[in-house]
């Protein structure tokens, strides 16, 4: 039950202890995202923070970062920390997405240049106590215990499944042997502290240190009473006497520092659902969603509240609601740019301002205009016509790009300079403002650059404009630039142009009942905002452009990623049918099979429960039926109980295979079954998917609402869903186009291993011919186990799978699994090399690169840390192959839309799901847009083995597969 907060319980968060911690709680097992990304810090960060708002519920709460630069501690002793390590790459990238997080969470940040964090936490923590708050300094820091008093504690978050501690005065004293908190410092100035690198007295450590404070009392009485100490000792206190109290200076919390606290701006707020939802989706913390509705839906008292101002803790309109926020002089922002006036980021929600030092609108010179009138428009178009090239931006009421409003549109061709053209706004329809803009927006010999391009193409296509410019996305380019980070343009007008953009919220309002449209707004109000669009993408491309020809990327992006643009606008806006009433008749018959395996279930285990929950299920299973299994409990005190674990388990019970078989049913029915019908477009009756371009890190796309990538194909469930994708009409066909094993191909290409070569150039079975070499056996005697573990190797050998790997696949002894991977080696001695010359190459360069140019940084190949400096290595390996194999589907996609349409057909491109295009064709068309799928995707790049494309025609998408 999650009690109500107390009305003055304040937490103070010491940032970057706790960001230290998450990390190198997971160092064994890093969590890396699908985008390569390692969220270790950010996810432990985060849920050490809803451990407390879920489990503590604070009245107010403050993150306290260290600032960077150095502290009056250095300059009292220039040594002071300067024996650790370089802080991993992993958490200096972690920062900024925790800022995200708790910008989202509306938590207030604090830093002050010259002090640590300690000093801030230790100040407010004084201050609070005095106006009768009870705080909770959440560190794993010793040195805060110098600080505890009854109104004042430290709170240690747990680890590896134990609880939080609370130290108070009785704890603290327990636990550094001494009579009061205050003597940790004396404690520390005696002995020193190598953390820190506080020298201490030479030669004295914790068992003689406590054991003078328990008869001295202090450091200071120590040094007085130095002649009465034993010779080597008297000797080394008497000659350390500077340098001990130096050591207590420097352990000292400062707490009496620059710095004003205002409490009221730091009670708990409520998340900004949407942006909070958006950090959440971009991290791929799906879990911890869940439970941040829990801890805000059932927690009425936590924080203001709504209709709540936290500056004030008063009515938002009333007279106290008005006064300044937390102010913060000297503060600094923790992008790296001192902040003189402002608050910290996430500190209040309109009424708080972080000054990041970005310019602003205000501070540079523009030009933006408002076309009204017909010679307006005419002298705009004017100039497009003379342009080359133009950047171009729409507004909508909304995100539903075919079925929005348009609401108007924004043209820039050089910085600080741009148009807005409201639909409503002149003296022309929305039919007369279209056909006036269709000789510029069609002109294949212009540019058209925009910021995620692919809307702004549906947005007008709805409208009846084809775009028919040559394409230019700055999303694009900054994806090709920098793979692994995020792209949207107003976070790269911070990060590019130190410019910081007007929000969306300033116009409409904040998300919720009262929120507007731009549809809602005077056309003059959004003329700065729609004219900023267009300018700043205006500017990335100009900043962009040439970043390409420096890493060799400017082909790739104008012969492949630019021109996919369209191609996938245009796969979007084509949709594909679905069989309705199939997919829900099948949901229906799953829903029986479910009630039927859950009597199973309940009858094989004796007991009846809930077969959803993973507590129940793991009390069931490993204490109701003892299953023999050596598992620990989880941090929440539960058995694990993912798949990963049960399948291990599977041949220890019965009842494992069936709890397997309902998740998987369950799974199908809830994610594909239940969701997809609800997803067809009322006005077209299809299914239009969502490609990203910009996600993956390899190249990949990745597809969303709904995501077609991972739609099973092995299981009877999974291929009963492919049947319900069926081609638009009875006299169409659904044909499908597959790369047969392309990331082998392109492996043995780029390896030149002669034996890979040659199995694929014989046409042989490649996993057949693999077996036959590694087992020293004729094709004629592989066997069907020995052709499965090669099939596992050369898979497994792409993605830098050991024999830990390789043996959990195939269920056998590490050490057999080590035997197979050095036979494997043994006769592919070139794949071997080819393996480390990607590894040496990218430690030498920093990135590793496809065959058509793209690059994937790899900033930890270095890294101290084996396990991160491993997964950097498999990364090394992977991404030129899976990369290229990515490459090559998207120059066939470019390639293949022309080509059918110079042969004058009309067959349609609706799907691409990894290395398979499938497309809706009349039947007297299926022959031939065949042969031309094939021969497009057989010669999209020339490699030292011949790509080979597997079609089937069907009338369904199962048939056709």
């Amino acid at each position: 039950m999650i009690t109500a907060p107390a009305e003055r319980k304040l937490f103070l968060i010491d940032a970057f202890a706790v960001i230290f911690r998450a990390y190198y709680a997971f160092i064994k097992n890093p969590r890396i995202n699908s985008k390569g990304v390692n969220t270790s810090a950010v996810f432990g960060f985060t849920n050490a923070l809803l451990d407390v708002l879920g489990q503590e519920r604070p009245s107010h709460l403050a993150v306290v970062f260290d600032a960077p630069g150095d502290t009056f501690r250095n300059v009292q002793f220039p040594a002071y920390k300067a024996n650790r390590d370089e802080t991993p790459e992993d958490i200096k990238r972690s920062i900024p997405l925790i800022i995200d997080l708790l910008k989202a969470f509306d938590i207030p940040m604090i830093s002050l240049v010259g002090y640590e964090a300690d000093d801030l936490i230790g100040f407010i923590a004084q201050h609070a106590a005095a106006e009768d708050f009870d705080v909770y300094m959440m560190t794993p820091d010793k040195d805060f215990g110098q600080l505890v008093t009854d109104r004042i504690r430290i709170f240690r978050p747990g680890r590896n499944g134990d609880g939080a501690e609370v130290w108070g005065p009785e704890e603290v004293c327990a636990r550094f042997e001494v009579k009061e908190p205050r003597q940790v410092i004396d404690l520390l100035g005696l002995m020193g502290d190598s953390v820190d690198n506080i020298p201490g007295i030479p030669g004295v450590g914790p068992k003689t240190a406590t054991k003078w404070l328990a008869e001295f009392g202090s450091l200071e009485a120590v040094l007085e009473q130095a002649h009465t100490l034993p010779g080597k000792m008297r000797e080394k206190v008497e000659a350390n006497r500077e340098l001990a109290l130096l050591s207590k200076s420097l352990a000292t919390i400062c707490l009496d520092i620059p710095f004003d606290v205002d409490l009221e701006a730091m009670r708990m707020g409520h998340p900004d659902v949407t942006l909070l939802n958006q950090q959440l989706e971009l991290l791929e913390f799906r879990t911890v969603g869940k439970r941040v509705a829990e801890i805000f839906r059932g927690a009425e008292g936590l924080g203001a509240g709504p209709g709540v101002d936290r500056a004030s803790g008063a009515a938002a309109d009333s007279p106290a609601a008005q006064k300044s926020p937390l102010p913060a002089t000297g503060q600094l922002d923790l992008f790296g740019s001192p902040v003189e006036n402002g608050t910290a980021p996430g500190a209040g929600e309109s009424d708080v301002t972080w000054d990041r030092g970005y310019k602003k609108l205000a501070d540079v010179p523009h030009a933006y205009a408002m076309v009204q009138d017909w010679e307006a428009l005419r002298q705009m178009l004017s100039v497009l016509e003379q342009a080359t090239a133009f950047a171009f931006d729409t507004e909508t009421t909304g995100l539903d790009a075919r079925n929005a409003e348009w609401v108007g549109c924004s043209f820039a061709t050089e910085p600080g300079k741009a148009w807005w053209i409201p639909v409503q706004g002149g003296p022309w329809s929305r039919e007369e403002l279209r056909e006036a803009l269709r000789p510029v927006l069609t002109d294949p010999g212009k540019t058209c650059v925009g910021h995620n391009l692919k809307f702004d193409l549906q947005v007008m296509r709805a409208q009846g404009l084809k775009i028919g410019n040559t394409l230019w996305d700055s999303m694009v380019a900054h994806y090709l630039l920098q793979p692994e980070t995020a792209h949207g343009m107003d976070r790269l007008a911070e990060v590019e142009l130190g410019y910081e953009t007007i929000p969306i919220e300033a116009l409409i309002g904040k998300k919720g009942k009262t929120q507007r449209s731009l549809g809602d707004l005077p056309p003059e109000s959004i003329t700065d905002y729609a004219c900023e669009d267009a300018d700043i993408t205006w500017q990335l491309a100009e900043k962009f452009s040439p970043q390409l020809e420096t890493v060799g990327a400017a082909d790739l992006a104008r012969d492949v990623e630019m021109p996919l643009v369209q191609v996938l606008a245009d796969m979007e806006w084509a949709g594909v049918r679905l069989d309705t009433e199939a997919l829900e008749a099948y949901s229906a018959a799953l829903e029986t099979d479910l009630i039927a395996l859950q009597s199973s279930i309940h009858a094989l285990a004796g007991t009846a429960f809930n077969v959803d929950s993973p507590k129940q299920l793991g009390d069931v299973l490993f204490e109701h039926l003892k299953i023999p299994a050596k598992l620990k409990k989880t941090a929440t005190g539960q058995y694990p109980t993912g798949e990963e674990v049960l399948a291990k388990l599977s041949n220890l019970h019965p009842i494992i295979a069936e709890i397997l078989r309902y998740r998987r049913l369950k799974k199908l029915r809830s994610t594909y079954l239940e969701p997809l019908p609800k997803l067809v477009d009322a006005h077209t009756g299809r299914l239009h998917t969502h490609y990203a371009q910009t996600v993956a890190a390899t190249g990949r796309l990745s597809s969303s609402h709904p995501n077609l990538q991972n739609i099973p194909i092995r299981t009877e469930e999974g291929r009963a869903i492919r049947k319900a994708f069926v081609p638009r009409d009875d006299q169409h066909v659904l044909i499908a186009a597959d790369y047969s094993q392309i990331e082998l191909r392109v492996a043995a290409s780029m390896s030149q291993d002669p034996g890979l070569v040659e199995a694929f150039l014989s046409g042989h079975d490649i996993h057949l011919a693999t077996a036959a070499r590694v087992f020293q056996v004729p094709l004629s005697a592989v066997d069907r186990e020995m052709r499965s573990k090669a099939k596992a190797v050369n898979f497994g050998i792409l993605y830098g799978q050991g024999a830990f790997g390789l043996a959990e696949n195939l269920g056998i002894s590490r050490t057999e699994a080590k035997e197979i991977i050095d036979a494997y080696f043994a006769q592919f001695t070139g794949l071997r090399d080819f393996t480390a010359q990607c590894v040496a190459r990218a430690r030498e360069t920093g990135y590793a690169e496809t065959l058509l140019g793209r690059r994937r940084y790899l900033p930890d190949i270095s890294s101290a840390n084996a396990n991160v400096r491993a997964f950097a290595e498999r990364n090394a390996v992977n991404a030129p192959i899976q990369g290229s194999a990515a490459d090559i589907i998207k120059v066939a996609m470019v390639r293949i839309p022309p080509a059918l349409r110079s042969a004058g057909l009309s067959t349609t491109m609706t799907m691409q799901v990894h290395d398979e295009l499938v497309f809706d064709a009349p039947q007297h068309e299926a022959e031939a847009a065949s042969r031309i799928i094939r021969d497009v995707m057989e010669n999209a790049v020339k490699l030292a083995v011949p790509l080979v494309v597997d079609l089937q025609v069907g009338r369904d998408w199962l048939e056709a597969h």
